[in-house]
């Protein structure tokens, strides 16, 4: 098949196919008339690039699953180079969840702060006559 109909099959741009052909992702095979040509396995190729992207991979990550398919195994991640991504993969989305779960902590803790100030400014608004009268801390002190 030529470039446009594998790029409509895949469903993506002819300038992302010549993009990853200009990174050795994609094969270079050219007819007599110079026409790019490719066949079923470069629509796998395209579709495990895909899979692995919609995942956040890097493209450059995607290198060892397409070497792995190209070398004719069935599944391009089942060479170790593969599974050694999948692991960095994997110990870096831990790292990401671990980072949120700290941010998540620390924003639980100043939502319960400023709920308890609000609750304090809501009593002090209903304080007795001749109570100083609640500032609100953003509000400048004065004269």
């Amino acid at each position: 098949m030529r470039i446009g109909e594998l790029a409509e099959r895949a469903g993506t741009t002819t300038r992302t196919l010549r993009y990853y052909e200009s990174l050795g992702l994609l094969p270079a095979r050219r007819t007599g008339n110079g026409y790019r040509s490719y066949d079923e396995e470069d629509l796998r190729l395209l579709q495990q690039i895909r899979t692995l992207r919609d995942f956040g991979f890097e493209l450059e990550e995607t290198r060892p699953f397409v070497e792995c398919l190209r070398s004719g195994h069935p599944a391009g991640d089942s060479c170790p180079a593969s599974l050694e991504v999948y692991r960095r993969k994997l110990a870096e989305l831990d790292e990401c969840i671990a980072r949120l779960g700290a941010i998540r902590k620390r924003v639980g803790t100043q939502l319960v702060q400023a709920e308890r100030a609000r609750a304090e400014l809501e009593a002090a608004a209903t304080a007795p006559e001749g109570a100083p009268e609640p500032r609100c801390e953003l509000t400048p002190p004065g004269p």
